[in-house]
């Protein structure tokens, strides 16, 4: 655990916490098996996103909770890690961001795709349904301990400045346990949904590339698209999911014939803008620049640790009332 992570709403220090290790422990660990052990809420703290984009909520577990929750997730890990498909990237051992772009680019390359679909899931951490992966969970674990402690935690409840409700749906970001559970649900309602049902259903070629709750897909034929759109809106409503409808997007992302015709699309995946260009052999492959987003937020971030450096050195400097005089 880091050393230096917030607190949760009871104040407790990772190295307060380490103090009376053993102890701390053993007690922990005979409150989870018995199942005395009493989640307690996750403090909620807002984080502010893009300018305009008002703020994102977090979730803060307490020390005691992140140690109990990070042991529960490297106990279920490696049996999942057998079962969950290529497609996947997003907090699994061994993979990356980088890994899901680099797959993201051989497939557009060599596979003859025209079309990609940009799926949001709209407000997915938020509207992930309990009773659906409590389900899935129990096909798997069948351990009374693990599941009683991951009811607990979805019933926890929330601290939100004092005030403390429970949400009937949705897992707090920033738990340990919930970067795996919402793996496990998506690969049931996602993942072999589009390896199963879908893809071998489509005219042409087709993958889908997905790093937790952002996914993108990529189709060679256009009627497949709108299968493939119509089905997966169907298919996320019957586990209350829903597609966002403004930034759930078509994108014609064909490879590019001679300079004339239909110009390709852009989309956005994992911070990077993906596109058409020239390659400095003179042919058409899939490049990737920044993001404008995350391109003006890092900039904004360089300004602002600019300035509050400059004041800091200025206030710091031992002659600091002589700076105007030239000598």
């Amino acid at each position: 655990m880091r050393k230096d992570s917030a607190p949760g709403c009871d104040n407790q220090t990772v190295q307060g916490y380490g103090e009376s290790l053993e102890s701390n422990l053993q007690s922990l660990l005979y409150r989870a098996k018995s199942g005395s052990y009493i989640a307690p809420p996750v403090k909620r703290v807002h984080i502010a996103k893009e300018p305009g984009k008002g703020t994102r909520p977090i979730g803060i577990p307490t020390t005691e909770n992140k140690l109990l929750e990070r042991a529960v997730a490297m106990l279920l890990e490696p049996i999942y890690e057998q079962d969950f498909l290529d497609c996947s990237y997003g907090f699994r051992p061994n993979r990356s961001a980088h890994d899901a772009l680099e797959a993201l680019w051989r497939q557009c390359m060599n596979l003859g795709i025209k079309w990609i679909l940009d799926v949001d899931i709209q407000k997915f951490f938020d509207t992930l349904d309990h009773v659906h992966l409590r389900e899935f969970l129990r096909r798997r674990v069948s351990d009374g301990v693990i599941t009683k402690l991951v009811d607990k935690w979805l019933k926890a409840g929330v601290l939100d400045q004092g005030i403390r409700y429970y949400p009937v749906e949705g897992t707090p970001q920033g738990g340990s346990i919930s970067p795996l559970l919402s793996n496990i649900y998506l690969h049931y309602v996602l993942d072999l949904w589009f390896a199963d049902d879908v893809e071998p259903n489509l005219k042409g070629k087709a993958f889908m590339i997905r790093f937790a709750d952002d996914v993108v897909m990529g189709l060679q034929y256009t009627e497949d698209v709108e299968k493939v759109e119509e089905l997966l809106s169907q298919g996320l409503g019957r586990y209350r999911l829903t597609l966002h409808p403004e930034k759930t997007r078509i994108v014609p992302f064909a490879r590019p014939v001679g300079t004339g015709g239909a110009k390709p699309g852009t989309f956005d995946f994992l911070g990077f803008t993906h596109y058409w260009g020239k390659s400095r052999l003179g042919k058409w492959a899939v490049k990737r620049k920044t993001a404008r987003s995350r391109f003006s937020r890092g900039l904004k971030r360089i300004g602002e640790w600019c300035r509050n450096k400059t004041v800091g050195d200025i206030q710091n400097y031992p002659e600091k009332d002589n700076l105007a005089d030239p000598t």
